[in-house]
């Protein structure tokens, strides 16, 4: 179980109520598959991801991002549960869908890139220290399926 501080859960409930789903979704997707074209294996129905232009104007990349970060928005409301939360969702990506894990942790430092060049000065130690330790939660959760 994962201690919060109430400074913490502060930062994280902050960033989340200001952070625009659509445009961060999208360029944290886009990001992903750009900088780790082998991502794009699980988005083979998308249509063209051929390069860096087309996936950034590709509308389903941009939805489907919009899509996790409200997933996200789950583990913010069940801070003390992300774990239990995530199961459901595990279990898909895993048996289902067969997503490498680590791609988990590809996606959550791409976001960490995209809400720091939102947020510029007010994304300051204290802050990215929270939501990385968040998004290393919610990482740990979707992978505990694999283990």
């Amino acid at each position: 179980m994962v201690e919060w501080t109430d400074a913490e859960r502060a930062a994280i409930q902050d960033i989340f109520s200001k952070m625009n789903y659509e445009t961060v979704g999208a360029e944290t997707l886009a990001r992903c598959l750009v900088v780790y074209p082998w991502c794009q294996r699980y988005f083979g129905n998308f249509g063209n991801l051929y390069n860096a232009e087309a996936i950034m104007a590709n509308p389903m990349i941009a939805k489907h991002g919009t899509t996790i970060l409200h997933g996200l928005d789950r583990a913010v409301k069940n801070m003390d549960n992300i774990k239990d939360t995530y199961a459901e969702l595990s279990v898909l990506h895993s048996e289902k869908l067969h997503v490498d894990p680590d791609n988990f942790r590809l996606l959550a430092d791409c976001l960490t890139i995209v809400v720091a060049s939102k947020m510029g000065k007010d994304f300051n130690a204290d802050v990215q220290e929270a939501f990385q330790k968040f998004l290393a939660v919610v990482v740990s959760s979707l992978g505990r399926q694999y283990h």
